[in-house]
């Protein structure tokens, strides 16, 4: 029975190659390598190997990450952003006009038809060429320029109807000018400024991630550094080994990372927070101030078309005029786009001149002359500092996101290097480990 027991054909069972790989790779004996000195310094060799790739890995990829944003940034998000803008404004400038054309009677101003045909065509080219995060039909922006798209052919069918009912001197078309106007103001432009706030909401969550510090890559270079320390300092206690050449290096390596993330990291953060403060921020500022400019000529011009004597039409004036007043006199003195504020607060006094002689004029029962004073060609008639206070604005708005796009670029171009060298780094610092360690193992051969 021993004999057969102890035959090859028996050894080849699978019972029996456990039980000799039992035999051959006792625990005791594997316990006893692992706290025996080169069993230490194989482990510490394998988690300092560990750590400092991983910790130059993590430092590129998330790096890569944050430039990736920020490329999104630059040729996606924030163009999608000034695109919903340009579609708010334009919807409100071709609102502005259309009431302007109307109460010029008869035959409007070819300067004016034309400013309420360009406004309108570049709102729907906004819709044509802007961008939508998704195509599902949940998702809320492609909701709103569906709704948009919708019903901006409604609007202008009721203004060509309002149109062609003044030119023959009907008095309906002052009711379709009016439907027309309600259906910009209460579906049109609310749904656009939707689309605009979700567009702008995605640059600020985008600008507010990039301030962050990576903490994990952070956590995890100031994790290898203090492997490092501590393994030089077990060589020195155990081994009597006050340097080690393979782990300085590997300690610079991890150092020199650690440093040119922070520092890097920084000033990239920097630029986004100037890009924020110079850019976003007064941009917001202008672009409100000058939507509002022409929702406050719609009500100057509605208030002549319909001869409005409820004053709910120089409320909605006033509260507009006041509000735009408020942000160009808050606006920083050292922002960008300065001057163009100042001019457009010098425009914004102007009008509220020519308006109230507008006013006045109508007051008196003169009608045509109140028309005359908001849509004449004179330089001091309402109608020129409209026009002179949005041209203001835009310039503003133009030098503003000038001034953002720019720190979003210097914030990427900042952490160009960074991500190969943190690999190549990571790498010197894991084959630095293996050759400052190998000559300690050799001489437990």
């Amino acid at each position: 029975m021993a004999l057969i027991e102890q035959t090859p054909a028996t050894r080849e069972q699978p019972g029996g190659l456990r039980a000799t790989a039992r035999e051959r790779l006792d625990l005791a004996d594997v316990r006893a390598f692992a706290l025996s000195s080169p069993g230490r310094l194989i482990v510490m060799a394998l988690v300092l190997i560990g750590v400092c790739f991983a910790a130059g890995s993590v430092t590129a990829a998330m790096v890569s990450d944050r430039q990736q944003a920020l490329d999104i940034l630059l040729d996606d998000t924030e163009p999608d952003a000034n695109s919903a803008h340009r579609l708010y404004t334009s919807l409100s400038i071709a609102d502005a006009a259309a009431s302007t054309a109307f109460i010029a009677g008869g035959l409007e101003p070819q300067g004016v038809r034309d400013r309420y045909a360009q406004a309108v065509g570049e709102a729907a080219a906004e819709l044509v060429t802007q961008p939508g995060h998704g195509t599902g039909p949940g998702n809320a922006d492609v909701r709103l320029r569906t709704g948009i798209a919708t019903g901006l052919p409604v609007y202008t069918g009721l203004i060509e109807t309002a149109r062609a009912n003044n030119r023959s001197g009907h008095p309906v078309g002052a009711a379709y000018l009016s439907e027309a106007s309600n259906q910009m103001q209460a579906t049109l432009l609310p749904m656009a400024e939707d689309l605009q706030n979700h567009r702008s909401a995605a640059v600020d969550a985008a600008q507010r991630h990039h301030v962050q510090p990576p903490w994990t890559a952070i956590a995890l270079l100031l994790l290898a550094l203090g492997a490092l320390t501590w393994v030089q300092f077990e060589l020195a206690r155990r081994w009597r080994r006050v340097l080690n050449p393979g782990l300085l290096v590997a300690s610079a390596a991890m150092l020199i990372l650690l440093a040119w993330t922070v520092i890097a990291g920084t000033i990239s953060a920097a630029a986004m927070i100037d890009g924020r403060d110079e850019g976003a921020v007064p941009a917001s500022r202008l672009t409100e101030s000058r939507i509002l400019t022409q929702q406050a000529r719609s009500a100057e011009t509605l208030k002549l078309a319909r001869r409005d004597a409820t004053g709910d039409y120089d409320r909605t004036y006033e509260t507009s005029v006041a509000r735009v007043n408020e942000l160009l006199s808050g606006y920083p003195k050292d922002a960008p786009a300065a001057d163009a504020v100042t001019n457009a607060r010098a425009a914004l006094n102007r009008w509220r001149v020519a308006h109230q002689r507008m006013n006045d004029t109508l007051a008196k029962g003169d009608f045509v002359g109140a028309s005359l004073v908001a849509t004449g060609p004179g330089a001091a008639d309402a109608d020129a500092q409209v026009n002179a206070l949005d041209n203001a604005l835009d310039q503003g708005i133009i030098t503003t996101r000038n001034n953002l796009r720019g720190n979003i670029s210097q914030a990427a171009r900042i952490l160009d290097f960074l991500a190969p060298g943190a690999m190549g780094l990571g790498i010197l610092a894991a084959v630095s480990v293996g050759i400052g360690l190998w000559p300690r193992l050799r001489e437990y051969r």
